[in-house]
């Protein structure tokens, strides 16, 4: 099951147990009574029960660990079924957000699947073309910009499809007779916009209130921000979401993660005999977070939210 789209434990159990044909509703029962049907319908039915659990991560960074901890440990309570947990993430750094605890009784075995390469991609665009295209409607050379631009990046199928797909697009709607280099060119401006957008709606509810923070606090017209200033306002902007804040070390966590994938701009600089610190900026256009964050009412009204922290320094 896909985590992100889950996501909360009491969705996840539930899953698992309609996959063993037990009865669970919707919701209104507690989470440790829905684990404990779960746990009887496995060694009931004498299964061996094998969990795939994809984009872990957002399970662990929205809900905590606490799911994974007591799936790790069910083999302890359970006499005839057993179970045996998959987990797929793209971060590679999701073992540092578990407790010592789950590490311990995971005893997980590591496989790091490696990117696509050019030839590669070149190979899985050609398959699919030749289901999607006409005869003579695509150019050599257009499939093999296509899979060199995906590999540049980080090697991602889905993305050389997804720029093969709008170059079609772009060339049927202009009445060309092939797909060429130029409307590749064109389809990677219109994927990297539509990217940005995808990855800011699905951003965890606390990475959205960092993000804010920073656009809040590039209101003061400072060209940086450092993760202190980000922080207070952050647990202002929890407070106001009714939402409990999360430590300032993970929220130093969480800004290295957006500065991974681009939305945030963060260095860190020497300040002599003060230390080294963390400047940070947004590394997108305001004008897209304010887009995007303006279709959640939430946000939206957090958009327009003056920090008291603020009130110095603008």
């Amino acid at each position: 099951m896909n985590c992100r789209l889950a996501g909360t434990e009491y969705r996840v159990l539930s899953s698992l147990c309609n996959a063993l044909d037990i009865k669970v509703p919707f919701t209104g029962l507690a989470v440790g009574e829905v684990f404990d049907r779960f746990k009887e319908g496995l060694d009931l039915q004498r299964k061996i029960f094998i969990v795939i659990l994809d984009e872990i991560d957002a399970l662990i960074k929205a809900r905590g660990d606490t799911l994974l901890y007591e799936l790790t440990r069910i083999n302890e309570t359970l006499r005839h079924g057993r179970t045996a947990i998959i987990g797929i993430s793209n971060d590679l750094r999701f073992k540092e957000f578990l407790d010592p605890r789950v590490l311990s009784s995971l005893s997980e075995e590591e496989m790091v699947f490696r990117p696509y390469d050019a030839t590669e991609l070149q190979d899985i665009l050609w398959r699919r073309a030749q289901l999607a295209f006409s005869e003579g409607a695509l150019l050599d050379s257009a499939v093999a910009l296509c899979a060199a631009l995906a590999a540049a990046e980080h090697g991602d199928a889905r993305r050389a499809l997804d720029l093969l797909r709008v170059a079609g697009e772009l060339a049927e709607r202009e009445g060309a007779t092939c797909v060429n280099e130029d409307n590749v060119r064109q389809a990677e401006k219109r994927v990297e916009h539509d990217r940005i957008v995808e990855v800011l709606e699905n951003l965890p509810v606390h990475s959205k209130l960092v993000l804010c923070s920073v656009y809040l606090l590039g209101k003061t017209k400072l060209s940086y921000t450092v993760t202190g200033d980000i922080y207070g306002i952050y647990c202002e902007l929890c407070d106001q979401s009714g939402l409990s804040p999360l430590t300032q070390r993970r929220v130093s966590g969480l800004i290295s993660e957006l500065d991974m994938i681009g939305l945030l701009n963060a260095r860190v600089v020497s300040m002599g005999r003060h230390g080294r610190t963390k400047k940070i900026r947004l590394g997108i256009g305001r004008s897209l977070v304010r887009k995007v964050f303006s279709d959640n009412d939430r946000f939206q009204e957090l958009l327009g939210y003056v920090p008291s922290c603020l009130t110095g320094m603008q």
